[in-house]
């Protein structure tokens, strides 16, 4: 087992990686449940899964109920999340007991969200099911549902007791979502590590079709990277953490245009939001564009989009640029775009004009 800690004082918790983890999840949990059992939320993806995890938590005596949800990113809204809230309570879960998030991204998000509310605050596990999950968004707690205007624009900073990560879960995920977790995966390359960079450039064949030695470092490469960036600013209050959001400006607009569907997928979004923010460097002379040109032809030739096209994105600049308005890191009227001056020097702009990235966008090939 590999353990990654994240150190954040008195919310520290680890991340284990192990394959096969899933059989194991009783003996990993028993230190925590205290007698008491352990709910679980999850989707209509891992109904198959789910018995091998109750067995495994009745093996050493923790009782559980389990809540299937829909699968995909429509389950994150206000009605789930108060349906979540008043199965847990209509189970009587006390602020001690431990609520597991088993899925991905978007379990985690409404699980850990529902959890920071509930009785104002129970603890939860989160135990992500998909490659984006696992290397991202279980890490770093924050959590969130989307609403009407936006993608994660209702949620909280809660962090988790605990992470579990089985890469053999990915064995049975769909190709597609492998590949769009990938770009989550390349992102820590493309941020602050060039040499990551490198290794994702070699071994991406190896990693996507399953290889469990690339996949395992690959994995546990990110939340490392991830924890290091967290445990230096938890809350993007200094703008380290913002590093994070390489993409994700361009990619979020790109998601709402497109409904927030299976018509892109979130590491879908993020890919085609990454090329953009290097041409886009690129077009400002703060970036070589023979870097930006070798990070889209690495998208490309893992799968991802690189670009507006690539998305099957049509909508003009002005449209994504007034989705980008409704950014939640938007402050006093500005909004901070990642931009970076080659692979591996990614950095925060607050003086990007907006004018300007409208008629870039415009300029993209349709």
């Amino acid at each position: 087992m590999t353990i990654v800690p994240v150190a954040l004082g008195d919310r520290s918790y680890d991340i284990r990686i192990e394959a096969n983890l899933l059989e194991r999840a009783g003996p990993a949990l028993a230190h925590l449940a205290n007698g008491r059992p352990m709910p679980i939320v999850t989707d209509q993806n891992l109904k198959p899964h789910l018995p091998v995890l109750q067995a495994s938590l009745r093996a050493v005596g923790i009782a559980s109920e389990a809540l299937v949800l829909p699968a995909g990113e429509a389950t994150k809204n206000w009605a789930n999340l108060e349906r979540v809230t008043d199965w847990l309570i209509a189970l009587g879960v006390e602020r001690s007991d431990h609520i597991i998030a088993f899925g991905g991204g978007v379990i985690g998000d409404l699980t850990g969200f529902a959890a920071s509310i509930l009785k104002r605050g129970c603890n939860f596990v989160q135990f992500p099911t998909t490659l984006l999950s696992q290397v991202d968004s279980s890490v770093g707690g924050k959590t969130a549902i989307n609403s009407a205007a936006g993608k994660n624009l209702v949620g909280a900073f809660y962090q988790p007791a605990l992470v579990l990560i089985d890469p053999a879960l990915l064995d049975t995920l769909p190709r597609r979502e492998v590949r769009a977790g990938y770009a989550e995966v390349v992102k820590y390359g493309l941020i602050d590590d060039f040499a990551f960079f490198e290794w994702c450039e070699a071994n991406a064949g190896a990693l996507l079709a399953g290889d469990p030695q690339a996949r395992e470092h690959a994995i546990a490469h990110s939340v490392a990277a991830k924890a290091r960036i967290v445990g230096q600013d938890e809350r993007e209050t200094t703008g380290k953490r913002a590093l994070l959001n390489l993409g994700h400006t361009f990619g979020h607009a790109l998601e709402a245009e497109t409904g927030f569907s299976d018509k892109l997928l979130h590491g879908e979004g993020v890919a085609a939001g990454m090329a953009l923010a290097y041409a886009y460097s690129a077009r400002l002379g703060l970036c070589p564009t023979q870097d930006a040109e070798r990070v889209a032809a690495h998208l490309r030739a893992v799968g991802l989009p690189d670009g507006l096209k690539a998305a099957g994105i049509t909508a003009s600049g002005a449209t994504l640029v007034e989705h980008m308005l409704h950014d939640k890191k938007m402050a006093g009227g500005t909004l901070p775009f990642l931009l970076t001056r080659g692979i591996g020097q990614t950095f925060l702009d607050k003086t990007v004009d907006l004018a300007d990235v409208t008629a870039f966008l415009d300029a993209q090939p349709r």
